[in-house]
């Protein structure tokens, strides 16, 4: 019996001393300047049990301090752009302080080389720009239209188109994958997403063969925020402004061993006053089939204002479940829903002067439109890491089906004359697969394929008002549907290695596109098939650690899109209408980019000249069409503005980033990019668009840390005139401003910003043609203010990523 009562209590007391909580201490140091780094992830997982994982991250001196059971682990440090270390079977019955740890840099990996090693806004890597989006205050509140427009390269137009260097041709990526956070209208998506929903932006200039190889623009890879710390972790953001708008969002992860979720989801409510103008000369002249001038009548005048009454409000949810499967496998699950919902009240007033400037006729045209936009989007994605670093496998499948449904009414002079309903369905699938192999310590092999496959239906329906009848009739001459197919067949492989400086990576991507536009109510049928071949070249050459030089190439493609190939004329206008043209073929591109980084002291210096030449390049051109539209008795000209093929289009420029920080309180970053366009083409009916245009912008941001730890940020940007065959565009010039202050030990911030300061961000247009002239002007969105409040919880202010493994998720392409 005494054996027994022995035996029980000396198993129960190993029992509690195995399970008894220790704190285990510790300190991790950059290799070379023995700094500390902040924020880097130690991570203790169970040696014998994987899925028991605990672990943090370090405070600003490097320090850990971690409590966890007693027991035998594998040790893992990690930090962003540094070399992961791994200590197996480490015992820990006690607590203790372990020997401090250094890392060093990963100048190892091909695409991944860190050129700027301090903590900058902006990072260069071989192939990309990438800009580190939680430090802007000036976007705060805001959307990712908002963000965009402050990234290096980028420029958004007052309408919201995205441009990179100038070119609007830009292939737009969540997480490295097209998405349908983007949508069927990229524009009005990109302004519902909140800018607090992303972690960075990857700006890719010369994209390697991995990416599919539409935008002859470059590739905007935005990253969302998702974190794989241990607990409950986060952030949520409220915000408030006038013109009036509001929302909500958070970013939440919860881990518990070997399950990561996470949710990145919002409410906004938006308002968006804007207004334009056109003043219009026709010039009222006749010529014969021949070209020759039969009657020159006077010419008349019309004089056209708009005002836009926006208001946007929806919820974008993304839900998802990681698996940590085994040590090296992972499988990952998400559903992305969206319903967003708008209600525009536009106001056109016609104002038309006979040849001596007198008024002869007014026409207020009243259109107001709801349109209802639904999403729903299922991720698969499988990764697989084998013994060696870097040695991956990963599978993606992806499907969504995006609604937009529309309906607008035109009152003219208070009588509603006129319905359009236009409905569009669309659906895409994604199979993808890459695979990425490690041969030896400085070589790489990388291959894969990739399916796609979309179906966009839309249905275009007009209404007029039958005053015999009272009833309104469809317009069968304008009234259509349209089925458009694409299918995508893609594979690559591409090859890399580092021979001490220099390092160099070569692709070759080849593409199968085949799609057909199907106009059910007309009956007309067109079938393209076309297939490419796509090289990629990125060389870079290390001189030292503060200077880098890189060059590359790659053949990219501009696919005409369903908006560009729809015939349905717009309406909200009757005098100026745009309509697509089903006949455009594809343009191809060959770009060169030569890039150059140098860092000296305080300055750091990046710039690059780059080249492209673009066959059967697309051009928006203006005409009369020869029809006339009767307005309260009397006939107007419309004016089309429709897509076509050029011969050829090249774009030649240069630009430069230059960051200075005076001291830990002061930063500084400008950026300036220069570019020329010359196309060369002549428009069915003879029209010669042959025009060289000359343009530039530039952005500076300044960042300064006022008493009493307020942050004060300006950002100024400035676009240049530019000019082609047709139309002169004024330069613009706006500024955004905005202060924030960290509360509770900083674990909140609350942030004031104002957009467009001075109210300027105007586009003002002159265009030119042989039958009219016409003087524009044009404002998406008037002055707003913005107040922002964030909390944090388990989350620091400055937290990095705290995986390796998530730089990955970017680059899938």
């Amino acid at each position: 019996m005494i054996k027994t009562f022995i035996t029980v209590a000396i198993l129960l007391f190993t029992a509690i001393v195995s399970a008894q909580t220790i704190t285990i201490k510790g300190q991790i140091l950059e290799k070379d300047t023995k700094t500390p780094l902040e924020y880097a992830t130690i991570v203790f997982t169970d040696a014998s049990d994987t899925s028991k994982i605990n672990g943090g991250i370090t405070n600003e001196n490097g320090e850990y301090s971690i409590d966890l059971k007693s027991g035998t682990y594998n040790i893992r440090y990690e930090y962003i752009g540094f070399k992961t270390v791994t200590l197996n079977n480490v015992v820990l019955n006690e607590s203790k302080t372990l020997p401090n740890q250094t890392l060093s840099e990963d100048f190892e990996s091909l695409e991944e080389v860190s050129i700027i090693a301090e903590k900058t806004t902006v990072e260069i890597k071989l192939d990309k720009k990438i800009y580190n989006v939680g430090k802007d205050l000036a976007v705060k509140g805001g959307t990712v239209s908002d963000v965009l427009d402050n990234v290096p390269s980028v420029s958004v137009d007052v309408e919201g188109n995205v441009a990179l260097r100038g070119n609007e041709n830009v292939t737009i990526l969540i997480n490295g994958k097209p998405s349908g956070l983007v949508g069927l209208n990229s524009t009005d998506a990109l302004r519902q997403l909140p800018a607090e929903s992303i972690e960075r932006v990857e700006v890719i200039t010369s994209p390697s063969a991995r990416y599919n190889s539409e935008g002859t623009g470059g590739i905007l890879n935005i990253i969302l925020r998702r974190s794989k710390l241990q607990g409950l972790n986060g952030a949520i953001n409220t915000n408030v402004g006038y013109n009036p708008s509001a929302g909500i969002s958070g970013n939440l992860n919860y881990r518990t061993g070997d399950v990561n979720i996470f949710t990145n989801s919002g409410y906004s409510y938006r308002e968006s006053p804007g207004n334009t103008s056109a003043d219009t000369r026709y010039f009222n002249q006749d010529f014969d089939d021949n070209g020759v001038l039969i009657a020159d009548n006077p010419d008349t005048f019309l004089k056209e204002r708009e005002t836009f009454d926006r208001v946007r409000k929806g919820i974008n949810a993304n839900f998802g479940v990681e698996w940590y499967i085994t040590d090296s496998a992972s499988l990952t699950t998400s559903i992305f829903y969206r319903d967003n919902n708008s209600n525009d009240n536009n106001t056109n007033v016609l104002n038309l002067f006979d040849s001596n400037n007198v008024l002869t006729n007014t026409t207020t045209r009243f259109d107001p439109e709801f349109e209802d936009d639904e999403l729903i989007q299922y991720s698969v994605n499988f990764t697989k890491d084998f013994n060696t670093s870097g040695h991956k496998l990963t599978f993606d499948f992806q499907y969504e089906d995006n609604t937009e449904d529309e309906d607008s009414q035109v009152l003219v002079n208070n009588i509603l004359q006129e319905k359009v309903n236009t409905f569009e369905d669309a659906t895409e699938i994604l199979l993808q697969s890459d695979y990425v192999l490690p041969i030896g310590d400085n070589h790489q092999f990388e291959a894969g394929f990739r399916f796609d496959f979309n179906n966009t239906l839309t249905d275009y329906q007009v209404r007029f008002l039958d005053e015999d009848t009272n009833n309104f009739e469809l317009q069968t001459n304008l009234t259509n549907i349209l089925d458009f197919r694409e299918y995508l067949y893609a594979a690559y492989t591409q090859f890399g290695s580092k021979l001490g400086k220099f390092s160099y990576l070569l692709g070759l991507r080849v593409e199968n596109t085949q799609f057909t536009i199907d106009q059910k109510t007309s009956g007309d049928f067109a079938k393209k098939n076309y297939t490419g071949l796509f090289p990629t070249v990125n060389l870079s050459y290390e001189f030292d650690d503060t200077a880098n030089l890189t060059l590359g190439y790659a053949r990219r493609l501009r696919r005409p899109r369903s908006r560009f190939i729809n015939p349905f004329p717009s309406r909200s206008s009757v005098t100026n209408v745009f309509l697509g043209n089903p006949d455009l073929d594809p343009s191809y591109s060959g770009q060169f980019d030569l890039g150059f980084l140098k860092r000296l002291g305080k300055f750091t210096l990046n710039g690059s000249t780059y080249f492209s030449r673009a066959t059967d390049g697309f051009e928006f051109v203006s005409f009369d069409s020869g029809e006339v539209v009767n307005v309260n008795g009397q006939d107007l000209p419309v004016i089309q503005r429709t897509p076509i093929n050029l011969a050829t289009e090249d774009r030649l420029g240069f630009e430069f980033t230059l960051t200075y920080s005076p001291s830990k309180k002061w930063r500084i970053n400008g950026n300036y990019n220069y570019f020329q366009s010359k196309t060369e083409g002549i428009t069915p009916n003879g029209l010669n668009l042959g025009n060289t245009n000359n343009s530039w912008f530039a952005r500076l941001n300044n960042k300064y840390t006022l008493p009493y730890g307020i942050d004060w940020q300006t950002n100024v940007f400035y676009s240049g005139p530019r000019e082609d065959a047709q139309t002169k565009t004024e330069g613009l010039l706006s500024a955004t401003l905005a202060f924030s202050k960290d509360l509770f030990n900083e674990k909140a911030s609350l942030t004031f910003n104002i957009n467009d300061v001075f109210n300027s961000r105007i586009r003002r247009q002159f265009t030119t043609t042989p039958t009219f002239e016409s003087d524009s002007e044009f404002q998406w969105r008037e002055r707003s203010f913005n107040l922002a409040f964030t909390y944090r919880f388990n989350q620091k202010k400055k937290q990095t990523r705290t995986n390796n493994r998530d730089d990955d998720d970017g680059f899938e392409g």
